[in-house]
């Protein structure tokens, strides 16, 4: 008689997961099962409780209810240590990295080799150039980490968990910093070191991500766990409606309609001549660029991050000097003036990082709500908090920002929450001009929906709107014209009926330039 087969163990299973913070209910009978040597994607909204489930997994933080179990072994409770030990590695949406360090002092932080006592610095070098090799996580290991990109910081991160030995990797939002380029280079990295043995856990917004590179998934809705499904045989819109719990639109929205465009006034809603700016490094980071922009109209620009960008935005926005050139709002000259006097003048402001731009984070939901408003919401020699309160209320209410507590510490809330709460800020003020920096960084496809919308409604109602995004597709959704940013200058700009991501690919890799 032929024994049965056997059930191969998952290499996770979590079952039954309650988490509390307070009056927040993080997580409620939570689960999620993944394979031995599988790409699993864990989606949901922003709050819905997958970050948390990941942290208790890799015990930063204890269940207060359920089971959790590695490899067919219960771990439930463990610490951080236990899960590195057991070979479970996580690495954060936010990089935790020491820029003063090397990219071999970062990764063996904690687990120095050591000869003789001290410290084996050339054991090191010789230990993560080997493991770069292994797993094509190519970084030069004596490069400082303050000097690395974006997406080369992402590999120190991952280098870092699988020095460590990391068999099951657990990542939170990879690609939410990264350019096209570095994430298809992550996505040949992951499926190498799947077929080598190493189980991926992906938390993602990203639904073409999801369909590319993941076998299974599990969705997540205000704490539990509300579907579990095979990729190939689902589809984005029936993902994004097992998140939301209604159908999403995914994209595909239609520059100004003719009405709209018909209803423009003339005129500079927002400009800048000439321009030119110093970088960190670089002496001209924003190298003689020109633009205008007209009420009623969005202007794109894409471009792999660090070609300017962060410079030309914070330039714009008052928050770095301008070394030659001028900006101007509605016609009025804006070169010197101060970050208050802008706002004053009629510009709103998204900042592509929400942590040091957009945010106090050890302030209050509501506290943040007002920032840079505060002299609106002055009452005899204080603030007026009933004002404060009801302005949180509202803004809380129209924008879904979870938890809907305004006294809730913003450090509490989820990454996208916290995107939502600078959304709310920057779109509820009286502003004439917008410039809007990677604005669904980090945000759900519900939320992605909603804040696409108000940016088109801002559009049509006349607002001159500056769009920067890594997300080439975000960028040609929304814009009437497009723009791509290389070394510095605008090398190109096009009306959104003659972009695509064909024309605009090698511009943005400069293989190919024509200043605009």
């Amino acid at each position: 008689m032929t024994a049965p087969a056997r059930t191969p163990v998952p290499a996770v299973r979590m079952t039954g997961i309650v988490k509390r913070f307070g009056a927040v209910l993080a997580n409620r009978d939570a689960g999620i099962e993944v394979a031995q040597g599988e790409i699993h994607a864990l989606v949901g909204e922003n709050g819905a409780g997958k970050s948390t489930l990941m942290k208790i997994l890799s015990g930063m933080q204890p269940a207060d209810a359920g089971r959790v179990e590695v490899g067919g072994r219960d771990v439930t409770g463990w610490t951080t240590a236990q899960a590195i030990a057991a070979g479970v590695g996580m690495v954060h949406q936010h990089f935790m990295l020491v820029p003063t360090l090397t990219v071999a002092e970062n990764v063996v932080l904690g687990r120095e080799p050591v000869s003789v006592g001290t410290f084996d610095r050339a054991r090191a070098v010789r230990d993560v150039e080997e493991l770069s090799k292994q797993s094509g996580l190519v970084v030069h290991p004596e490069r400082l980490v303050a000097d690395l990109s974006v997406g080369e910081a992402q590999r120190v991160e991952i280098l870092k968990t699988l020095y460590r030995g990391a068999r099951i990797l657990l990542l939170d939002e990879p690609t939410a910093v990264l350019s096209p380029p570095e994430v298809a280079e992550l996505w040949g990295v992951l499926r190498r070191v799947r077929v080598a043995g190493t189980t991926i856990v992906l938390i993602t917004h990203k639904l073409d991500e999801v369909m590319n590179v993941t076998e299974r998934i599990t969705v997540m809705r205000h704490g539990e766990t509300v579907a579990r499904m095979a990729t190939s045989e689902t589809t984005p819109e029936g993902i994004a409606r097992a998140m939301v719990g209604r159908d999403v639109r995914l994209g595909g929205g239609a520059p100004a309609s003719a009405g709209a465009a018909a209803a423009k006034p003339a005129g500079e809603g927002l400009a800048v001549h000439n321009l030119m700016v110093r970088g960190a490094r670089v002496e001209k980071a924003v190298n003689d660029i020109s633009f205008s922009i007209a009420p009623g109209e969005i202007l794109g620009i894409a471009g792999v991050e660090g070609n300017g960008q962060t410079e030309l935005l914070e330039a714009m926005a008052g928050l770095r000097p301008v070394t030659a050139g001028s900006i101007a709002i509605g016609g009025r000259d804006v070169t010197g003036a101060s970050v208050r006097a802008r706002g004053d003048a009629g510009l709103s402001h998204i900042p592509e990082d929400r942590h040091n731009r957009g945010l106090i984070l050890e302030y209050s939901v509501a506290d943040n709500l007002i920032l840079g408003l505060q002299h609106r919401y002055v009452k005899g020699a204080s603030l007026d908090r009933a004002a404060i309160e009801a302005n949180a209320a509202k803004q809380i209410a129209e924008f879904d920002i979870r938890p809907a507590n305004p006294s809730l510490a913003v450090r509490a809330l989820s990454g996208g929450n916290q995107q939502k709460v600078v959304i709310a800020r920057e779109l509820s003020r009286d502003f004439a001009a917008l410039i809007a920096a990677q604005p669904t960084r980090g945000v759900d496809v519900g939320a992605i929906e909603f804040i696409h919308d108000a940016l088109r409604r801002a559009r049509d109602a006349g607002k001159a709107i500056l769009l920067v995004s890594a997300e080439l597709r975000e960028v040609l959704d929304l814009s009437d014209r497009v723009a791509v940013m290389y070394g510095g200058r605008l090398v190109v700009t096009l009306p959104r009926s003659g972009a695509n991501e064909d024309v605009l690919g090698p511009y943005m890799t400069g293989a190919r330039r024509e200043v605009a």
